[in-house]
């Protein structure tokens, strides 16, 4: 058996995240508090925050401990970093209180997409990927039990700490936060953009 055209998703823990989450959720409470509306996209009872400003100490101290996790997501794709120029665009955050999920989408006109759980409590909400391909989502036969070859649907359970990187195209949701505290998710997206 050949697994063609998988779509890989990539699940990890960043080193030291503890403490980067300290100053991630003072930096996202900063931000809330100057901009309580927020941004409606994909949220639903959620708030969203505008994009961050990538100059600011607290994201380039994240996005500089996230840089291992990435490269090994490139490494394992065999991208050319060599002629191509890493470009991380559109970080921002979403913090979703009891009740509030997010309807499915996906990252258009973008390479890599992530999710990294800042604050993620116990029945806070799965995030959950669709099958991008077309055919065998409209038509499969029925299947004793779920697994990787005939599932149309996968979820992950978010953590403190993990990061999750998966294809742009990848339709995803999330699920109602159950809990009684906040989910605090930060995304972004990641172009490979050619040096000539």
């Amino acid at each position: 058996m050949h697994l063609f055209f998988s779509t890989p998703v990539w699940a990890s823990k960043i080193e030291g995240y503890e403490d980067i989450n300290k100053e991630l959720i003072k930096y996202i409470e900063d931000l809330k508090n100057k901009d309580p509306g927020g941004k409606k996209v994909s949220n639903v009872k959620g708030w969203h925050s505008k994009d961050f400003n990538l100059n600011d100490e607290v994201p380039k101290k994240f996005i500089s401990n996230s840089s291992k996790n990435i490269h090994d997501a490139f490494n394992d794709m065999s991208w050319d970093l060599d002629n191509q120029i890493v470009k991380i665009q559109s970080v921002w955050t979403i913090i979703n209180q009891k009740g509030a999920f997010n309807e499915r989408h996906a990252h258009g006109n973008s390479d890599l997409s992530a999710a990294y759980y800042v604050k993620a409590p116990a029945n806070c909400g799965q995030i959950v990927f669709y099958d991008p391909r077309p055919a065998p989502v409209y038509k499969h036969p029925k299947a004793k039990g779920s697994n990787i070859l005939n599932a149309t649907i996968n979820s992950l359970t978010p953590e403190d700490g993990l990061l999750v990187l998966f294809p742009s195209y990848l339709e995803h949701s999330v699920k109602p936060n159950l809990s009684d505290d906040s989910r605090i998710v930060i995304s972004f997206n990641i172009n490979l953009i050619s040096k000539t």
